[in-house]
C-alpha cells in the first residue's frame, strides 16, 4: 500500500503535472508551427519560386518499378526544408518566451530590499549614546 501512496505523492507534485501540461500544449504548438510552415510559409516561397512544393522535392536514388515490387529509394530533401523552418519558428518563439521571463526577474532583482529593522542591542546602545549626548 505505501508503494500506491508514494507514486500518487510523485505524481501530484507540481512539477510533474506542469510537465504534463507543458508537454500537451507543447503537441499543440508544434501541430500549429506544422500548418503554419505547411499551409501559409511555403505557398507563396513555393510561388516566388516557379510553383515548386517543398514538400515533394527529392532526389530519386532507385525509381520504383510496381511490375517488379520495387519500391521507390529518395532522399526527400523537400520535407527536411519544411522541418527546418518549423524548428526555427519554433526556436524563435520560446526565444521570445525565455526572454521576456529573464525581463520579469530583472525587474523584480531590480527593487531594493527594505533595510532590516535594527535589533534590540543596536536600539538600546543608540538611545543610550543619545543619553550621552544630551548630558
Amino acid at each position: 500500500m505505501g508503494f500506491f501512496k508514494e507514486f500518487k505523492e510523485f505524481a501530484m507534485r507540481g512539477s510533474v503535472v506542469d510537465l504534463a501540461v507543458g508537454v500537451v500544449i507543447g503537441g499543440a504548438f508544434g501541430k500549429i508551427v506544422t500548418s503554419l510552415v505547411n499551409d501559409i510559409i511555403m505557398p507563396p516561397i513555393g510561388f516566388i519560386t516557379g510553383g515548386v512544393d517543398f514538400s515533394n522535392l527529392k532526389y530519386v536514388m532507385t525509381a520504383a518499378d510496381e511490375a517488379a515490387g520495387v519500391a521507390e529509394v529518395a532522399i526527400n530533401y523537400g520535407t527536411f526544408v519544411n522541418v527546418v523552418i518549423q524548428f526555427i519558428i519554433v526556436a524563435f518563439c520560446i526565444f521570445l518566451v525565455i526572454k521576456g521571463l529573464n525581463s520579469l526577474k530583472k525587474k523584480e532583482e531590480a527593487a531594493p530590499a527594505a533595510p532590516p529593522a535594527p535589533s534590540k542591542e543596536e536600539v538600546l546602545l543608540t538611545e543610550i549614546r543619545d543619553i550621552l549626548r544630551n548630558k
